[in-house]
Formats: C-alpha cells, structure tokens, sequence
C-alpha cells in the first residue's frame, strides 16, 4: 500500500510539472516581488496542505446533466452591432459582447472539461448557450487568468484558426498563449489599458485571486478584470476574485453601465472565501462597483467547489430578499440569453 500511495504521488507531481508553464518576467511591483504575484498583504494564501485538507473533507453538492434538448440556444448572434451593446451569456463566464462593429468574447470555454486532460476534472454539466459554429466573427478576446475554467486553450486555438482575433490578458498569460502559436497578444497590468480602436479602450483593474496551470508555477502570472469602455457604456468584467476595498475604487474610477459578476464556486468559506464572492459579497460588488444593471456568472456550469448546481442561484435569491439589497438591479441570465441596450 505504501509503494502505491509513493507510486500515486510521484505520479502526480509529475503531471504538476509537466503542466506548470512559465510566468511573468518583469521589474517588482507593489504586486510582483520578482518571481510572484501577490495580493494585498491583508489576503490569507491558502497552502498546499489546505487545498489537501478540503479535497479530502469535500461535501459537494448535488450536480445533474442538463441535455442539449434542455436548453434554448441562443439564435444566430448578428454579424454586427454597430450601435448600442448586446450582451449574450453563453455560460460559466463566457460572455459575447458586440458593439460599435467589435464582437468580443470574455473568458471562452467551450470545452467538455476544464482540466489539463480530457478524461478527468471537472466537466461542464450545462451546454453552451450559444453554439461555437454560430459565433460572428470575434474581434478580441479578453481572458482574466490562466486558470483552466478561464483560459481554455483548445476554445482559443479554434478562435486562432478561425476568425484570428487580438487577445487581451494579465501579465505573464501571453508567454502561454504565445508557446501555443497565439502571437497577438497585449498584457496588461492592473490600471493599465489597451486601446482596440477609436471607440473601445480596454482597462484593466485589480481582482484577489490567483494563479496556476500545475503544481509549480503558483501565481507566476497576474488576475485581472476588465473594463470594457466602449460609446453604449462601460462594461465591467470581474473575473475571478475573493472580496476587497478595492471594488469601491473601480467605482470611484470608472462609470459603470454593466457588470458581469461571479456568484459560484464559493463553499467552504473558509477555503474559498479569499478566492471567490458568495452570493451576497457579489451583490455588494454590484453596490461598490456603481453598475447600472449587473449579470451573473461563474454558476451553475462546471463543479469547481463544494456549492451544489443550484446553490448560487438559491442563495443569490435568498440575498436579494434582504431589506438592504431590495430593488437591486442584478440578475442572473439563462444560457443563450441576451442583454441589448439601444443607443
């Protein structure tokens, strides 16, 4: 038994390595040492010894296959929007966003499995609410970090191949993409920004996550969320994080028509609550951030914590009831759904 348990482990420390990709090389920061990135000093890392603790302690929810017969897909997206803003939640955290004649995808998975190998890891449990076939041709394509819920590199090489868009990423991510034969790519660090054309300006703001690909390459690459300036109004794309004070400050900083808040993978709180929003923490966002209407995300797709399938959508309804968040202005779309707002 002991050879075996050995066996297991050199096993899977190999596949970590194997997996590991290279990082961000560049001067220090308030947020990059030199070798790693870092949340604010305030922000509990969780260890290796903590994530074995909750996978071997884990009480996951109830998960159900929702077929393809199921599901509305969302009809053919138009090629171009030239005026206003369509907002289409496909689902997890992809969104297509057309406006002023720029179809832009945020965080696109289209993959079976979010995981480095297709027979294991978490698999998706809801299809896509907008089939890949049917996509416009996609102009840009934000991604918010390198994790494999997020940046899904057989959705990405399809993108390549098929329409060859610009890629918008946290510094370190295009040293990936780029190993992989995705060559036009613009890192951003946070605050900083990335002109598209006269009319869209990409901004990226802080978020309090982090990163990794395998066992060794733990926050070698920075998180981000994105602010999409654009003429209908500035969209907000919150990525991945835990909460902080700093929600305010992309309020302060920036007006916001639309958000695109996470909701999901939040249980065990004292695991994940460094990491993702609750139901709750999300509609403070909503607040912090200023947003005229927010959408949900990050729910009810892949089953990456111990939530159940339904359990953000039930707690997030338990949360608006509350007197405090009455009248909110934050909803949660199905799949193939969209969001237009006229000029």
């Amino acid at each position: 038994m002991t050879v075996l348990l050995m066996l297991g482990a050199a096993f899977v420390v190999s596949v970590g390595w194997i997996v590991s990709k290279p990082g961000y090389k560049g001067p220090t920061s308030k947020h990059f040492n030199g070798s790693t990135f870092e949340n604010p000093k305030e922000v509990p890392s969780k260890s290796f010894f903590d994530v074995m603790k909750w996978y071997f302690q884990r009480d996951q929810g109830e998960w159900t296959k929702i077929p393809e017969s199921e599901v509305t897909f969302a009809p053919k997206p138009a090629d171009a929007v030239t005026s206003g803003l369509v907002v289409t939640y496909v689902n997890h955290s992809t969104f297509l966003i057309q406006t002023t004649g720029v179809n832009i995808l945020v965080d696109p998975v289209w993959s079976d499995r979010v995981s480095p190998v297709s027979f294991a890891g978490p698999k998706r449990f809801r299809p896509a609410g907008v089939k890949f076939e049917d996509l416009p041709p996609i102009n840009l394509v934000l991604i918010s970090h390198n994790h494999y819920d997020h940046l899904d590199l057989e959705t990405l090489k399809k993108l390549e191949s098929e329409f060859d868009p610009r890629f918008v990423v946290p510094l370190g991510v295009d040293v990936l993409l780029n190993q992989e034969g995705i060559h036009d790519t613009y890192p951003l660090d946070w605050w900083a920004s990335q002109p598209i054309d006269s009319d869209i300006t990409i901004h990226a703001v802080q978020a309090q996550h982090f990163s990794a690909r395998g066992l060794f390459d733990r926050d070698k690459t920075l998180w981000a969320g994105y602010i999409i300036e654009n003429p209908a109004g500035n969209i907000y794309f919150a990525g991945d994080s835990g909460y902080g004070d700093f929600f305010k400050k992309i309020g302060e900083k920036y007006e916001i028509k639309v958000g695109l808040i996470p909701i999901g993978a939040y249980k065990p709180r004292w695991f994940m609550s460094p990491m993702h929003v609750d139901p709750e923490e999300a509609i403070q966002v909503h607040k912090d951030v200023g947003a005229e209407i927010s959408f949900g995300m990050h729910f009810g797709t892949f089953p990456l914590a111990d939530d159940g399938m339904n359990d953000p959508a039930n707690d997030f309804s338990k949360a608006l009831q509350k007197p405090e968040n009455r009248g909110v202005n934050f909803k949660l779309l199905e799949e193939g759904d969209s969001f237009e707002l006229k000029d």
